[in-house]
């Protein structure tokens, strides 16, 4: 019988640490600039902007219009209560000017809740 609970215990500890690794990446590692920030709670939509300047929705690689459009849908189907947070994963050599285009045309579409995620360090 003790061997049974060790099991289930170790089972329970995999499970566990497995949900954290799962919520905690959800988008694609990117050399985020430093900044402090306060932390995002509830559903989240990652858009990534790589370093090549191109663009993926939760990992999945796309083109402007079609992000933007993905995105627009997502917020438009949710409850008012219950609207997802976009975050924008911006690498830190990718152009100014694709996050700025990206945030326009996501404002234009109607998403209200976009911001963009930093490391949690200041830098000097």
């Amino acid at each position: 019988m003790t061997a049974l609970l060790d099991v289930m215990f170790l089972v329970l500890v995999f499970f566990i640490y497995s949900i954290f690794d799962m919520t905690m990446h959800r988008g694609v590692k990117v050399d985020l600039p430093g900044a402090k920030g306060a932390e995002e709670k509830g559903d989240r939509v990652v858009v990534t902007i790589l370093p090549d300047d191109s663009l993926q929705l939760d990992g999945e690689p796309l083109a402007r219009p079609e992000l933007v459009s993905r995105v627009a849908a997502l917020v438009a189907g949710a409850d008012a209560g219950e609207k997802p947070s976009i975050i924008v994963s911006g690498d830190r050599s990718a152009s100014l000017g694709t996050g700025v285009a990206l945030l326009a045309e996501l404002k234009s579409a109607g998403v209200e809740r976009v911001s963009f995620q930093v490391s949690g360090t200041a830098e000097p």
